[in-house]
């Protein structure tokens, strides 16, 4: 009888720690205005229920009660939303304006200082989730993997690993791999889709033969592999759309005002095919379009949040490698560029296509802890573009383009806990997200 009583107690207080540790996971995100990424009015006096690593709840004040024992955060004033996506970044570099001489010092900090201090910024500033375009393989690899089982703290990366494009630039062979024929394009695509990588990133394609191009993207696809593809000149686009690549990358066609006729007609046949689903295209604006703002503004690159997990020895290299915003080649022909920005973004907007917000994060001057905020600041301020259009471009639409929006893109029960808040409403004033107040990502909070 003793024995029974014992082991009853034994399970009675097993159980109650259980529940204990249980209430002891259990967040709640009170009081704030919740845009959850699905595009319809704002939810008041929002209550959101994180347990462990995922969204367990949502409902308001009103409606959804608050456990005993939750871990209660308050949102009270703030807008509320899913963390955010930068699908154009390139975390191997960090704002340095001399290229040749990066990719010629570095390569030996990417995988352990490099490359996981532009994920660390890019999260701290509250992109949960980046798109990485352009990396030696075995790097990009191996700090995505490290960032997923929670070893480095960093926004969830998907990687393309190298560049594929018809001949690599001199002195970048490790991280852009040429083709040389149908067959050797089918090759490289293998072999990056048995190392891992998330998609294929295909630059220069006017540049390659029709039966190179071809054999790339069918190759990737038949792996379950996406393809992005530059759209700096009409040739890359034209043969892209022949092609059937996933997303077109910048906006590109240099000073032209305007992109040919031709080729929005091509666009608008595209996304006239409904059932080939929408035609994505991430046009990285910012770096082009403030430019000249920050050229005769450069105590805005003493903002000291760039520096986050650099050693002193290359905040300084960067520091004066930029020293000169005026001078830099990278640039020069920016002023020319810079009308041409809108006119093209409404072109597509008008064509039907689907914009995915992405920074180029990591060019000269474009620090990962900056830049997606400054984009999303010129498509609403600049561009007319509907605020709502911009959050949904860095949330939503994102994570249904990577294939994981049953996982991330939105706050809704069963998904990860990407979330993030700022104070006031950021459908009125953007460029609060410069100053993120709440970082959260897979329940964990960073901020």
């Amino acid at each position: 009888m003793t024995y029974m009583r014992n082991l009853a107690l034994f399970f009675l207080l097993f159980t109650c720690c259980g529940l204990l540790r249980a209430q002891g996971n259990l967040k709640a995100l009170v009081g704030g205005t919740l845009i959850d990424g699905y595009g319809s009015a704002p939810i008041q006096n929002s209550v959101i229920l994180i347990e462990g690593e995922r969204i367990k709840a949502v409902g308001t004040v009103g409606t959804l009660e608050v456990p005993e024992g939750a871990d209660v955060i308050s949102t009270e004033g703030m807008s509320v939303l899913p963390g955010l996506w930068d699908m154009h970044v390139h975390t191997m570099i960090n704002g340095h304006a001399d290229y040749a001489y990066w990719d010629k010092t570095y390569p030996p900090l990417l995988k352990d200082v490099i490359m996981p201090a532009s994920a660390h910024q890019l999260l701290m500033a509250g992109v949960t989730s980046a798109r990485d375009l352009g990396g030696p393989l075995d790097e990009s690899l191996a700090v995505r993997d490290a960032i997923n089982k929670g070893e480095l703290p960093g926004a969830t990366l998907y990687v393309s690993g190298p560049f594929i494009q018809h001949a690599p630039y001199p002195g970048t062979e490790v991280f852009r791999w040429g083709v040389n024929g149908a067959e050797d394009g089918r090759r490289k695509i293998r072999r990056l889709a048995e190392a891992g990588v998330d998609f294929i990133k295909l630059v220069d394609q006017d540049q390659m033969t029709m039966e190179e191009l071809r054999a790339v993207v069918e190759e990737a696809h038949k792996n379950g592999l996406k393809v992005v593809a530059h759209g700096h000149r009409p040739e890359e686009i034209r043969r892209g759309l022949e092609v059937g690549v996933d997303c077109f990358e910048h906006t590109g066609l240099s000073s032209a005002p305007r992109y040919p006729e031709d080729v929005m007609e091509m666009i608008r046949e595209r996304t006239a095919q409904m059932n080939l689903g929408p035609l994505f295209w991430c046009p990285t604006v910012e770096g082009l379009y403030n430019y000249e703002y920050v050229r005769d503004n450069p105590e805005k690159l003493d903002n000291d949040s760039w520096h986050l997990g650099l050693p002193d020895s290359v905040i300084a290299d960067i520091r004066q490698s930029i020293e000169h915003p005026d001078r830099l080649p990278y640039f020069q022909l920016t002023p020319s560029r810079r009308p041409t920005l809108k006119t093209k973004i409404r072109q597509l907007l008008d064509a039907g296509v689907v914009l995915l917000v992405g920074t180029d994060s990591g060019i000269p001057m474009k620090f990962h802890s900056q830049s997606t905020w400054n984009e999303l600041d010129v498509w609403v301020n600049e561009f007319g573009i509907d605020p709502m259009y911009a959050i949904r471009a860095a949330t939503y639409w994102p994570a249904l383009w990577t294939g994981v929006a049953d996982e991330v893109g939105t706050i809704t029960p069963g998904k990860y806990a990407d979330i993030i808040a700022v104070d006031g409403d950021v459908l009125r004033y953007i460029s609060l997200l410069q100053d993120v107040d709440l970082v959260i990502k897979r329940g964990r909070q960073y901020k």
